[in-house]
């Protein structure tokens, strides 16, 4: 009998782990607090995770949110792919030589605490306001994370494991693409992933200035039509996005990345 209760209680307990490890209490929590705290105010101000709901279906019924979220997505992905594409290889390059770290070193110092925002009308001027303005901001946002962290991952390489390659008689580029490369990955997986963040959070912020659709428009045109239902909208929508895609990535890095170290 003991160990019946055993086994129940280790089940309940099993229960219980992955309903935290899921998240559900976590957005049960916000849903309840945010549903609470709207009491006090009219929709105007705060509306309620019911009103944002009924503005999100009204959005998807007009064909609003579906062409708002294409057009958010489509710059994210091309302007984050322009980035990994850039970003990995120069990174490899830099992070292999030490003089040319050394020179780059002090360059990317200063161009990485200068935001993509702060440069939106410099590239409306060189691109102008249609999309490239906007894929060149964001792949500008997602680079510096995924070459600084590509960087790190190659100076991070085991040199005795570098070292043991080359009394082997491997030639410099084997032991590269061998050691180095295998060494950096998980380095190089953490930067594309804070790179897609800061592709996500570039394109609303170049919309909401420049844009003619996409979610940070919808974001901010709301505030002409007194609809914050569709702000809410927007910024939940987007939420959303931001969730999956990093949870993607997660899973594909876990299941094919998993015997470079990444977890």
């Amino acid at each position: 009998m003991a160990d019946v209760n055993k086994t129940h209680a280790q089940k309940a307990d099993g229960i219980s782990t992955k309903v935290l490890k899921s998240g559900i209490i976590s957005w049960i929590v916000v849903i309840a607090v945010w549903g609470l705290g709207s009491l006090g105010y009219d929709e105007y101000f705060l509306p309620s995770p019911y009103q944002t709901l009924n503005n999100a279906i009204e959005l998807i019924q007009n064909g609003t949110l579906w062409a708002d979220i294409a057009a958010s997505i489509s710059r994210v992905l091309r302007g984050w792919l322009l980035a990994v594409v850039a970003g990995v290889p120069l990174g490899l390059a830099v992070g292999s030589f030490r003089p040319v770290r050394w020179l780059v070193e002090p360059i990317l110092s200063f161009f990485r605490f200068v935001p993509a925002i702060a440069l939106t009308t410099l590239f409306l001027m060189w691109f102008g306001v249609g999309d490239e303005s906007k894929v060149a901001l964001i792949m500008y946002a997602s680079f510096f994370p995924i070459f600084v962290n590509t960087i790190a991952g190659v100076a991070s390489t085991d040199q005795s494991l570098v070292e043991a390659a080359s009394c082997m008689g491997a030639k410099k580029a084997i032991v590269f693409f061998t050691v180095t490369v295998p060494s950096a990955i998980s380095n190089i997986y953490t930067g594309i992933r804070l790179g897609l963040s800061s592709s996500i959070i570039c394109v609303i912020a170049a919309e909401m200035l420049v844009g003619s659709d996409g979610l940070g428009y919808l974001i901010n045109s709301s505030k002409l039509y007194y609809k914050t239902g569709w702000a809410f909208a927007g910024i939940v929508t987007l939420a959303v996005i931001g969730f999956v895609a990093d949870r993607l990535l997660q899973l594909i890095g876990k299941k094919s990345l998993k015997h470079f170290g990444v977890k």
